[in-house]
């Protein structure tokens, strides 16, 4: 199988469920049980996944893959990721507050007075909400919440987001120095 020319990430393998073959799988699709309306799904070592069978599970869908007959052929599945080429996801239009993680990779993030925070180099979902992952020269990786309260604009023709600094956690706010109302320094 040749190298995919745009992948869009749609599946992590997990632990192996029986001893048919299955496994369990992350799907990052809106419905789960949808994965395998977008065709085969490839690793990124070239392997072409089919989908036999699939099902409902908490949390995962269990999928049956051609070729993968028993526990131990499953076993070492766990931890791979599967991705589709770009072209075979829908044409329909997004609705505006919707995007695909690939879209965000790449853009360059922007507060409002133009200081450029770095580049969108990955998406997170740990379970408490989408973070940002941005990367800049000389800068270490810094996660920022995928909100509307941080991300203010995503322009991606410009290839660029609008983001609050200080609702990212990117910055501290200078009012958390100055004594509250009520409040007095000790005297000594």
């Amino acid at each position: 199988m040749a190298k995919l020319r745009n992948p869009i990430l749609m599946a992590t393998i997990g632990a192996a469920q029986g001893l048919r073959g299955d496994v369990r799988v992350r799907a990052f699709t809106e419905d789960p049980l949808a994965l395998g309306d977008y065709g085969n799904l490839h690793s990124e070592d070239g392997r072409t996944f089919e989908i036999l069978e699939i099902r409902e599970a908490k949390n995962v869908v269990i999928v049956r893959f051609r070729g993968i007959n028993d526990r131990n052929a499953a076993e070492a599945l766990n931890g791979l990721e599967l991705f589709i080429e770009r072209d075979n996801l829908p044409d329909e239009e997004l609705e505006e507050d919707e995007f695909f993680y690939a879209d965000l990779e790449g853009l360059e993030a922007l507060d409002a007075d133009g200081k450029s925070y770095g580049r969108v180099s990955a998406v997170y979902d740990f379970g408490a909400g989408d973070l940002l992952e941005l990367k800049g020269p000389g800068r270490r990786p810094t996660l920022i919440p995928f909100s509307e309260a941080a991300v203010l604009e995503i322009d991606l023709e410009a290839g660029r987001l609008l983001i609050d600094p200080l609702a990212a956690g990117l910055i501290d706010n200078p009012d958390d120095d100055e004594p509250k109302p009520g409040e007095h320094e000790d005297d000594e």
